[in-house]
């Protein structure tokens, strides 16, 4: 690349070269951060109608991770956070409960919310007493969403394990007893975590997923420079978030660099994403502010309008070899947002420098994705809108452009 003219996608081949490996013997895996690594180098964007739970849990499990957008209250989001690091783990740390004085629709509503087929059921201290599964109402009327869980749960004893058990230990009594969710308590019987059937079922059906530490699954999630920024963070923080993305269509600002710093000075271990930058300078800016990570592009998505509303920003491949050029210096690490029509230009946008590539429209006509269904001309397409359009301004993620 020269530093005389600018190039885009469109612009450039790859010219192939020697090689001894086969396409299916390739290692496509990438780090964002120490923590945070990734077995495809794919990450949906944080738009209205591309990610929300049920995409990043499809995306996680393949490998790559989902932003979850901010068009929508702080709470929601945060649910949407809890409802992906819920969906899968080798472990489950803290989980969902109800009290003996809770009804069977309560049960129902939470198991329907979070995709989950058992609720254990303990008291106030949190002392288990028992469990409710699917197989135990099965049969149950409408009438009986009334009732206590008392009258329909499996009561102690139950099989249990100790806290700290080991996953092919954990395989042997569910199997032995034929049960499909083993509670974890301590000495006393308090419980502890959980561990399901299906959790086990999952890691085997996605062996590449992209889990913490936990064994649960990544997701990121994208705050404003806005007053509500500490609420959010600080309640998607409390549901085990992974990584955070200031979004803003100009990150070369004063207002996204001090989002970072406070978002950095109340939680230093919590990855931050900044952007969207396209120069050097607007890079080493963003660095000094405290970005763990640096989002390249403006202008570049194929719905955005800001080059052609406001004249500004800069073709996609230099933008982020501009990025890429400095990050990397500093050992961070850059994500290409916009321009991807084609699998092709993810692989110009990684030779560019890219560590991990953004997709908005190649992801949002899925099945996952929460854009509404339209029929148009006797054939179904799905919604898809740019957060800078008129219905989108409307909502949470007004202050994106500034005009909040």
């Amino acid at each position: 690349f020269q530093t005389d003219f600018s190039l885009t996608f469109d612009d450039v081949l790859i010219v192939p070269g020697y090689t001894e490996i086969l396409p299916s013997e390739t290692d496509i895996s990438t780090t964002l951060t120490q923590d945070i690594k990734l077995s495809i180098p794919l990450i949906s964007a944080a738009m209205d109608t591309v990610t929300e739970a049920r995409l990043a849990i499809s995306l996680a499990r393949e490998g790559g991770i989902g932003i979850i957008h901010r068009n929508m209250s702080p709470k929601s989001q945060a649910d949407e956070v809890d409802k992906v690091k819920r969906s899968q783990s080798g472990m489950i740390i803290e989980p969902i409960t109800l009290p003996l004085t809770a009804s069977l629709g309560d049960a129902e509503m939470i198991m329907s919310t979070y995709h989950i087929s058992g609720v254990p059921i303990t008291d106030k201290q949190g002392k288990l007493l028992g469990i409710l599964t699917n197989r135990d109402v099965r049969f149950v009327e409408p009438s009986d969403y009334g009732k206590s869980v008392a009258e329909f749960m499996t009561p102690q004893p139950l099989v249990t394990a100790s806290v700290g058990i080991g996953l092919d230990a954990a395989k042997a009594l569910l199997q032995q007893y034929r049960i499909e969710k083993l509670p974890l308590v301590d000495d006393y019987g308090f419980l502890k975590g959980l561990i399901t059937v299906k959790d086990i079922q999952k890691a085997r059906d996605f062996p590449f997923a992209a889990v913490d530490r936990q064994g649960r699954l990544l997701v990121g999630a994208a705050v404003g420079v806005g007053a509500d920024i500490e609420e959010r963070v600080e309640l998607m923080v409390s549901k085990g978030l992974d990584l955070v993305v200031v979004d803003t269509a100009h990150g070369h600002s004063k207002g996204v660099f001090q989002a970072i710093e406070r978002i950095k000075s109340l939680w230093p271990d919590l990855p931050v994403v900044g952007g969207n930058v396209v120069t050097s300078e607007g890079t080493e800016a963003l660095i000094n502010a405290g970005a763990d990570i640096i989002k390249s592009g403006v202008g570049a998505g194929s719905i955005c309008t800001t080059r052609v509303i406001s004249g500004a920003g800069m073709p996609q491949l230099s933008a982020i070899y501009n990025c890429a050029e400095i990050a990397h210096k500093s050992g961070k690490t850059v994500i290409a947002d916009g321009g991807i029509k084609f699998s092709g230009d993810i692989i110009k946008a990684i030779v560019a420098g890219a560590d991990v590539v953004m997709l908005g429209s190649l992801l949002a006509g899925l099945e996952e994705s929460p854009g509404e269904v339209v029929l148009y001309e006797g054939r179904h397409f799905k919604e898809y809108r740019g957060m800078g359009s008129m219905g989108a301004m409307k909502g949470y993620g007004v202050d994106r452009y500034g005009t909040g």
